[in-house]
């Protein structure tokens, strides 16, 4: 690709953006073989331009019909939900200069996104922009000009065209917005305490680098901002100042009692207060297995719960942080405080499971495998007794991350949550021998025997359970969908109560009529819902096992974006006296807003960590496929008919405005 910055005047420029326009209508229309000759055409003449006197803007209004004509197809790009921001520095670091092209044109369509002038299947508005403040903010150096020597010289004239369009997003998106909508940001998400904190403490660390070199004012958010930089670089006294890690270690060594209760305290008031784990945090603990033992209850910040989880299984607690807690794995520290505090330890095959995880052979693909998504600094058998600590302890901390199929995810936090020991049996299975076995309506199922039709996909920002385990859950869950092909009806009928486990309630209902997509029986549905789920109209019965769920997700203006697997944790009142449903969602950030005023909350309303909700009527107008259990007792009261017309107004103006031909109700 030609990247000279030769500058032409404004016919010129003209010209060209109607050659690109001409090239984009030929990519349109192309196919097969020669769609890949057309999308290197446009990419080339889409960096002539770009890097041109207004040529940024003029790719802006490009931007929608590229996309639309499938200049991204089959790339990474191809998909902008699974677009990751931290990449975005590797990308401009050490990609080629046509994928840092390709890379700039998909941040310009993702403006076009945000800003309303083009739609993206997969991707709404809001999550666009949360993509791009992200982007800019951990490129901030590009904004003011401190790129680094190497970056400079190896993209040449292509670095000024590269900062051009991040001044582009940010004359769009605003200033103001990044760094302090970034910290805001980062609190909510912290809020929900996920197991993958790794982009996190990257945009922490950002942020950190930039209010040190005093860019920008950010105002009251700034308190936020030193408690997040607090956490990860200086949570104590003895590590204020960020020493290092060898000098923090001479620190230690000369403290004296006190001082180390101290040093104990503080790590465990950061670690809950913020969600973050320092690495110095896991030095601490190292050094407290060593010297003195008493100290490492006080730094994990145990209840009386803990205290006794720890005392009746020191060996074993010992035995983990010895094994698993480094600082490349620090985050652990907080996943085993949570697996002590929920008492687990107690259930009698759990510390069983664990000895046996503490001393699992890795095979050699798996061990491959965790190799090249967390590095060879500890080996991979640390990482994932790390990940299975962090996965214990904390069920809803698990995200699907760029997976495309959020059953799996759902499934690892549902056994986690419900079924710990089964969860260590199949991760023991799939780590050990690189397969798993599972059955479906008696017949044996094991994924080593399964072709792999998802394509190589590399799991690069999920937990390390999730890397070893996802890929032979994909399968086994793909293959009891092509065995119920011919049924008639949503294979979720049959596959979640054998691909979940025996709780899954074995009614099914589902919204809409699978052969035409419309609302069936819709007023029948709703009805259903609040009398299995609602505790007014169910006998008060509490929902005693989590239960896997489909819902529409729809964009802030209501329309809908897709289906989407969710677990129902609970049903009960919040502290203003509204019936709430708690939930799952394992996208990764489950505050969202779904339009016409339902808003997806994680905090405020008695949600506990991990869980989102939402008031029982506006979850059930978003609901379209529900289990229940045939045995739970109704009551004699019906839900009120003015409420569930309410509802079916809230999903007709929403996903379902154009399901409504043949509803029933």
């Amino acid at each position: 690709m030609t990247t000279d910055n030769v500058h032409v005047n404004g016919a010129q420029v003209q010209a060209m953006e109607d050659a690109l326009t001409a090239a984009i209508a030929k990519l349109q229309h192309a196919t097969g073989f020669a769609k890949v000759t057309h999308q290197s055409e446009v990419l080339e003449m889409a960096a002539w331009v770009m890097q041109q006197p207004e040529g940024v803007p003029a790719l802006y209004r490009l931007a929608p019909a590229m996309d639309a004509a499938g200049l991204f197809e089959g790339t990474d790009w191809a998909e902008p939900e699974r677009l990751q921001p931290g990449l975005v520095v590797s990308t401009l670091q050490t990609g080629a200069k046509e994928t840092v092209v390709l890379d700039a044109l998909s941040h310009l369509r993702l403006l076009a996104i945000v800003e309303g002038v083009h739609r993206h299947p997969g991707i709404s508005a809001e999550q666009a922009e949360k993509f791009l403040t992200q982007v800019l903010a951990l490129n901030v150096n590009q904004l003011f000009g401190a790129a680094d020597e190497t970056m400079r010289v190896r993209l040449g004239d292509l670095g000024a065209v590269v900062n051009q369009v991040f001044q582009f997003l940010l004359s769009h998106i605003g200033f103001e917005n990044i760094l302090g909508r970034l910290i805001d940001e980062i609190w909510r998400i912290l809020a929900q305490r996920p197991i993958q904190t790794a982009h996190i403490k990257m945009m922490v660390t950002q942020v950190s680098i930039t209010l040190a070199q005093g860019a920008g004012d950010i105002g009251e958010v700034r308190l936020g901002a030193d408690r997040l930089t607090s956490a990860l670089f200086g949570p104590t006294q003895g590590c204020l100042d960020d020493p290092g890690i060898e000098a923090y270690l001479g620190r230690l060594a000369s403290m004296d009692l006190p001082s180390l209760q101290q040093e104990a305290s503080g790590f465990a008031r950061a670690m809950h207060d913020v969600g973050l784990v320092s690495d110095y945090h896991a030095i601490f603990l190292r050094f407290a297995l060593q010297n003195d033992r008493q100290l490492i209850a006080d730094a994990l910040g145990l209840s009386s719960t803990g205290m006794d989880a720890i005392r009746s299984y020191q060996a074993l607690v010992y035995q983990l942080i010895d094994e698993a807690i480094y600082p490349e794995t620090a985050q652990a520290v907080y996943g085993l405080a949570m697996l002590l505090e929920r008492g687990i330890l107690y259930s009698s095959p759990i510390a069983p499971a664990l000895w046996r995880q503490i001393g699992l052979e890795l095979s050699e693909p798996t061990s491959r495998l965790l190799k090249s998504v967390f590095g060879e600094a500890k080996p991979p058998r640390v990482h994932l007794l790390a990940g299975v600590v962090s996965l214990i302890g904390q069920p809803l901390g698990v995200g699907q991350g760029n997976n495309p199929t959020c059953q799996s995810a759902r499934a690892i936090s549902m056994w986690s949550y419900n079924d710990p020991d089964y969860l260590l049996h199949l991760i023991a299975q799939a780590a050990r021998f690189d397969g798993l076995s599972m059955h479906f309506e008696g017949r044996l199922i094991a994924s080593a025997e399964l072709a792999d039709h998802s394509g190589p996909m590399l799991s690069l920002d999920t937990d390390p359970v999730s890397v070893v385990l996802v890929p032979h859950l994909d399968r086994v869950y793909n293959e009891m969908g092509r065995l119920c092909i011919g049924r008639g009806e949503d294979p979720h009928r049959w596959i979640n109560p054998e691909f979940h486990g025996w709780w899954v309630g074995r009614e099914f209902w589902i919204a809409v009529d699978i052969a035409t997509g419309q609302l069936c029986d819709y007023h029948q549905y709703l009805s259903a819902f609040y009398t299995y789920y609602h505790p007014y109209y169910n006998g008060n019965q509490p929902l005693i096992h989590p239960q896997p769920a489909g819902i529409a997700i729809t964009d802030s203006s209501a329309r809908f974006v897709g289906w989407h697997a969710i677990t129902l944790i609970r049903v009960s009142l919040d502290q203003e006296e509204v019936m709430r449903v708690y939930f799952f969602n394992p996208n990764n950030d489950s505050g969202q807003d779904w339009g016409n005023g339902v808003m997806v909350s994680t905090q405020g309303h008695g949600e506990r960590f991990g869980e989102a909700s939402l008031p029982f009527a506006q979850l059930a107008s978003r609901l379209y496929i529900f289990h229940a259990d045939p045995s739970v007792v109704h009551s004699q009261l019906a839900p009120p008919d003015e409420e569930i017309q309410q509802i079916k107004a809230l999903a007709v103006n929403s996903w379902a405005a154009d399901r409504t031909s043949v509803e029933g109700g």
